[in-house]
């Protein structure tokens, strides 16, 4: 196996184990043979049926059928790194691509400048839980629940971005082996154009300097993978995100 072909299995394998952490204090992670789902109610996030090979014809209807047993909605994220292609067959029994991202990595080098106007602190209290999803629902458009936070910050790393004490942004760091995924970086509309974002995202990767990471994975949204080639990560695969 390339080095490519480990570093993108490394990003879906945070990606996956990120939302698994983020639903087993719910007890509502189940892996099984074939694909694997996670999901807690009232929340938006994570939500989540992943494959564990390919799709083909035989999985496909085992897949609604697990989608339709549960009240709580799920994406189904298809991971294009495989020849076939077989995506195309969840189009073809009902189910819509809803969005797409961009699978990324950064080899970890020397530490970065960064301007001294704007820092990360981790959340650590109710308070700044509640500031955190209320920023993070701002900038994304949908809910994560006060308890998930309340019941992972132990495990996964969620920051607050401050300029001059006002909070403008979301991140998450998360750590699997010798790498360290980051994830809902996110400023609200009314703070965007401003740099922030790129900010954010030059201090995370110096946390993983210090932490001695080998690389930084992330998904990113067409809009937003400018920054991190910017930035020099690379694009590696593609993400499809399909709802039935």
């Amino acid at each position: 196996m390339t080095e490519k072909s480990n570093i993108i299995n490394a990003n879906i394998d945070n990606l996956t184990s990120l939302w698994q952490t983020a639903s087993m204090p719910y007890r509502s992670y189940f892996p099984e043979s074939t694909f694997s789902y996670c999901y807690i109610e009232n929340s938006d996030w994570p939500n989540r049926l992943w494959l564990n090979q390919d799709i083909n014809q035989e999985i496909i209807p085992l897949i609604k059928e697990k989608i339709l047993s549960i009240s709580t909605p799920l994406v189904v994220p298809y991971w294009d790194i495989y020849e076939n292609r077989m995506y195309e067959d969840l189009e073809s029994h009902g189910f819509k691509k809803s969005f797409e991202q961009v699978g990324m990595s950064l080899k970890i080098g020397k530490p970065i400048r960064a301007q001294d106007n704007l820092n990360i602190q981790l959340v650590s209290n109710n308070a700044e839980v509640k500031l955190w999803t209320e920023l993070f629902e701002m900038s994304f458009g949908y809910r994560i629940r006060h308890e998930t936070l309340l019941k992972t910050k132990k495990k996964i790393d969620y920051y607050i971005a401050y300029t001059q004490n006002q909070a403008i942004g979301t991140a998450i760091s998360y750590k699997t082996d010798n790498i360290m995924g980051v994830h809902a970086v996110g400023v609200p509309p009314e703070m965007r154009r401003k740099g922030y974002a790129e900010q954010i995202m030059k201090l995370l990767i110096n946390l993983a300097t210090e932490g001695g990471v080998d690389h930084m994975t992330l998904q990113a949204s067409n809009m937003g993978k400018n920054l991190y080639l910017k930035l020099g990560f690379e694009e590696q695969f593609m993400i499809k995100n399909y709802k039935l």
